[in-house]
């Protein structure tokens, strides 16, 4: 297959309006995940700092990569952006945590970010799909 499947259909944030944007795109056996930042279901920034805000984007992240038969393992690359570089140990730990012996390439910097959070990430999976 070599069109874009857009997958998720149209994001919204907590002001409900529609974000220009797919959750998951699948181009042939890759997926790309847009980038996630620290949102519950009702799209409300979590609070707690960078420990409890990385927690939320890793499962912002299996959310988006369910979309498409993915899972972290799946995951080939990650981009990070951190809104402090001070944040990167505690950023590192909960990393850690939550891919265990996983270590997909990474990039990580240190920007404002576009909403009022203390991390954004966003995946390339690779998973072949069935026939």
């Amino acid at each position: 297959m070599s069109s874009l499947q857009l997958l998720g259909g149209e994001p919204k944030a907590s002001d409900r309006q529609i974000r220009p944007f797919s959750p998951a795109v699948r181009a042939g056996d890759f997926v790309f995940v847009s980038g996630q930042v620290p949102v519950d279901a009702r799209g409300e920034l979590v609070t707690g700092g960078i420990e409890a805000q990385t927690r939320q984007v890793f499962e912002n992240l299996r959310r988006a990569l369910a979309l498409a038969g993915c899972a972290l393992d799946d995951v080939c690359k990650i981009n990070v952006w951190l809104d402090d570089a001070r944040d990167f140990g505690a950023f590192n730990r909960v990393y850690m945590e939550c891919l265990g012996a996983h270590r997909p390439a990474r990039s990580t910097v240190e920007s404002r970010l576009m909403v009022d959070a203390k991390v954004e990430m966003d995946v390339t999976a690779y998973r072949p799909q069935a026939d």
